[in-house]
């Protein structure tokens, strides 16, 4: 199927077409007819399903058909509710992109910086405001945002919002919507407070899941290295030896260690640069941009930082620390394999991380390959070794010297990135 089937108007596929979409994923494919026949929609998918075009395109479509004369400032028409203001900057600049040849205006607000210059733009006048929900709800309490008008009310990344605490301040916000409106809710797993919340808001919603979340894509090649915590940091160096290895996102459990990891890095060379909650706004952005324009070679992130990471090219992720939420496994290595491209994504495991290994694998429904073969192994006693491949022969209790095990090592991560 293309975009051409899916009923939209001229001036939608023709920003299409600028972008170079021609075929829609699952998740678009299902939803745009559903959300043009004005239903409310229940999405359950994974990061990196293309789940923004999959609500920006046919409400775009849906404000231009109802759009009528302006008189005064124009009302915000359409609400996205959003948890973290790189992924509100996307989500903007996706509604712009896709409609760039429409008479509709989009604004994007969010914490951390001065909030000047977005209650000029909101005096403007706005149809589409992506929020963070904190800033929302700062703006509406100085009477500077009205949400009375809102037709169409997104909110996204609704398990993110539980995780950072930001639930009570989403009621807040809906609670001053219209009755009358229509509601998408997205979110990438389904606990039991999520699913209380999307029954309260959604009126029989259409429900399309992509991917369960306990799945991990099968263009993205998981390798596992046992090693201990204090040399984390010269195996993920000694990774970084490779030169196929154009970028790097590195995620970490803690703002700490963040910064940590990225100083050690740079310490060793390697241009590097960290993104977390205790960054300024501007802070983050510049390293986003770097990264993905490969000025830096290694963005470090935490979790809640790297949702607004969305670069298809990106072929290689480290979970430097293993996550303690295991759904959280599938979402970081969803970063790569994007798009139908092959992706790598290593995992270092230290001793005290062996319960979140046998968490995540009992998630994911497999075992995760183990690299043995590296200078720095360090290996589960419960966990057999994986046998050699092809030519190499290695006797029963015979630990090759470190040099060899070195050189296997390389020769292995060759030929990964290589296939």
């Amino acid at each position: 199927m293309s975009f051409n089937q899916l009923q939209l108007i001229e001036p939608v596929l023709r920003a299409l077409s600028q972008e170079g979409y021609t075929v829609p994923t699952p998740i678009q494919e299902q939803s745009i007819p559903v959300v043009l026949q004005h239903r409310d929609l229940l999405g359950c998918a994974q990061t990196g399903t293309g789940k923004t075009a999959a609500f920006a395109i046919p409400i775009l479509q849906l404000m231009h058909e109802q759009q009528t004369m302006h008189h005064g400032r124009r009302p915000i028409k359409t609400l996205i509710l959003t948890p973290t203001r790189e992924l509100a900057i996307q989500i903007e600049e996706s509604f712009r992109a896709y409609g760039r040849f429409l008479d509709l205006k989009s604004l994007v607000i969010f914490g951390g910086v001065s909030q000047v210059n977005q209650v000029h733009a909101l005096h403007r006048g706005v149809d589409i405001l992506v929020a963070t929900p904190g800033r929302l709800i700062d703006l509406i309490n100085q009477n500077h945002v009205s949400l009375r008008d809102v037709k169409f009310f997104v909110l996204d990344e609704a398990d993110r919002m539980l995780d950072m605490g930001f639930v009570h301040d989403v009621k807040r916000i809906i609670a001053k919507l219209p009755a009358k409106r229509q509601t998408l809710f997205f979110s990438a797993t389904m606990p039991a407070e999520i699913q209380s919340l999307a029954n309260v808001l959604l009126t029989n919603p259409f429900k399309v899941e992509v991917t369960p979340v306990s799945s991990t894509a099968e263009t993205v090649q998981q390798e596992l290295y046992y090693v201990e915590k204090k040399n984390k940091i010269g195996l993920l160096v000694h990774i970084l030896e490779n030169p196929a290895i154009k970028t790097l996102l590195v995620f970490s459990r803690t703002k700490h260690g963040a910064d940590r990891i990225s100083k050690e890095l740079n310490k060793a060379g390697i241009h590097s640069e960290a993104i977390h909650g205790n960054k300024s706004q501007n802070a983050r952005q510049l390293a986003l941009n770097n990264f993905k324009v490969r000025k830096t070679r290694v963005l470090v992130a935490t979790d809640i930082a790297a949702r607004g990471i969305d670069i298809d090219e990106l072929g290689h992720v480290i979970n430097f620390d293993l996550p303690n939420i295991p759904e959280t496994y599938v979402h970081r290595i969803g970063r790569t394999g994007r798009a139908g491209a092959n992706g790598m994504a290593f995992s270092f495991c230290d001793s005290e991380e062996r319960e979140f290994l046998r968490d995540i694998q009992k998630l994911i429904g497999k075992k995760i390959p183990v690299m043995a073969e590296h200078p720095f192994s360090s290996m589960a006693p419960s966990q057999p070794e994986r046998k050699p491949t092809q030519s190499i022969s290695i006797k029963k209790n015979y630990a090759p010297p470190a040099a060899n095990r070195e050189k296997r090592f390389t020769q292995r991560v060759v030929k990964l990135v290589q296939a």
